[in-house]
């Protein structure tokens, strides 16, 4: 099917499966556009119980540049699954994205103005947490998104919270526009002066100020060493050059001798004609400039003024989102063998992690029993890095040879006890 063009997903057991017969949904193709989708019963409406969303991802050839978010489908009369693509209207997209060093976990609703009806993309903050682990180790995770009815949020992976906010101050753009916005039509005046400081009009310049004493001047104190040799040039013609025998004087113009250091000068304190180290005009002053004050005419800097946002609307209830009655994964990838399992909605928490338990739990805990152990994990480590030895005679080897010599060597003395007359 890659010959022809065309994404690839089969149903199947991870390549590294710890669980015989336990199969998911794989991702097999890379460098496609993929989609797949599956109706719901019934439609997931937003009434006053919370909605959780979690499935299982395994990037078990790693992870280049592709993402294995969810998309939860908005219910509308024309939603054809079989022509589901990326302009398909969805409710919430929700799940990992990682491309080069950038490592993201989506939360991104649509939110409907109820002035125009028109949906706009409303994204959660980014996690403070480290996600990179979750896309280069080549576990199983669990990624579960919890949304409430008093509009507060939790993202977690593997049942522990990574982000968290609330949907009326923690989405970009807010759910919100501001009540009050800058009037396009309002322009600075010309006048208006915008300078906090500025150089005094009043000050004149002393009839004193040299402005052409020069920086530096040469050093009067100074005396030429003894020794000096003035008749004597710093550098000479090489005596021990010659002349190349291709030399043409007519090309290449009279020969010189190239120069090298004087002989003469070595012992020397110095060759040439001497003169005066320069040093500090303590007269300078420079171009004399009027001393900076506070401007009296400040008027600030300059803002438009507020007006009412023609366009404001306020929504305290955001999450009562439009019903969504399907699940898709819409997905780009450069690398393939993504593995997804146990897709599950609800609006039981409860159930929600019963339900992790019995799936995530059992991969969790059959990959834990799988993993080597300390000793071999370091012999490993080693191996591919032969440095560590060194680290692991400094931190357990030695310790323990000191311990033992120290208990083997040891001296007891034995303190005769005075007797009694």
């Amino acid at each position: 099917q890659e010959e022809l063009n065309v994404c690839k997903w089969s149903v199947e057991e991870m390549k590294d499966s710890k669980l015989p017969g336990d199969k998911g949904l794989v991702l097999k193709s890379r460098a496609k556009h993929h989609a797949i989708s599956a109706q719901m019963l019934r439609p997931f409406t937003f009434t006053d119980k919370p909605l959780i969303v979690q499935y299982e991802v395994n990037f078990q050839a790693g992870i280049d540049c592709g993402g294995a978010y969810v998309k939860l489908l908005t219910q509308t009369p024309d939603l054809d699954l079989d022509h589901f693509v990326d302009k398909t209207g969805y409710t919430i997209m929700f799940g990992p994205d990682k491309c080069g060093e950038d490592y993201k976990l989506h939360f991104i609703l649509r939110h409907k103005n109820p002035k125009t009806g028109e949906f706009e993309e409303k994204h959660a903050k980014k996690p403070d947490a480290d996600l990179r682990t979750y896309y280069t180790d080549k576990k199983t995770h669990l990624y579960t998104l919890v949304v409430n009815p008093d509009n507060s949020f939790q993202v977690l992976v593997d049942q522990t919270v990574v982000n968290s906010g609330n949907l009326l101050t923690d989405m970009t753009p807010p759910i919100n526009p501001p009540a009050e916005i800058e009037d396009p039509d309002d322009h600075k005046p010309e006048d208006w002066d915008e300078r906090p400081r500025i150089q005094d009009p009043d000050a004149a310049k002393p009839e004193d100020w040299d402005e052409d004493a020069p920086p530096q001047i040469p050093d009067a104190d100074a005396v030429k060493p003894d020794g000096w040799l003035d008749d004597e040039p710093e550098y000479i013609g090489d005596p021990d050059a010659a002349k190349p025998d291709d030399w043409d004087e007519d090309m290449d113009g009279e020969w010189e001798a190239p120069q090298v250091p004087n002989p003469a000068c070595e012992a020397a304190p110095g060759c040439g004609a001497w003169k005066r180290p320069m040093v500090d005009n303590p007269n300078y002053k420079g171009k004399w400039k009027p001393p900076m004050i506070d401007n009296p005419n400040y008027q600030g800097v300059w803002k438009p003024r507020k007006i009412p946002n023609p366009d404001y609307f306020e929504d305290l209830q955001p999450f009562r989102m439009a019903p969504f009655s399907a699940v898709g994964l819409e997905l780009w990838s450069m690398t393939s063998d993504i593995f997804f399992d146990n897709f599950f909605i609800s609006d039981d928490r409860n159930t929600a992690e019963r339900w992790a338990n019995d799936g995530w739990g059992l991969k969790k805990a059959a990959e834990g029993a799988a993993e080597p152990g300390l000793a071999t994990q370091m012999l490993s480590a080693a191996e591919e890095r032969p440095w560590l030895w060194v680290v692991y005679v400094l931190t357990v080897a030695l310790p323990l040879i000191l311990i033992i010599v120290f208990c083997c060597t040891g001296k007891v003395s034995m303190v005769p006890s005075s007797g009694g007359k």
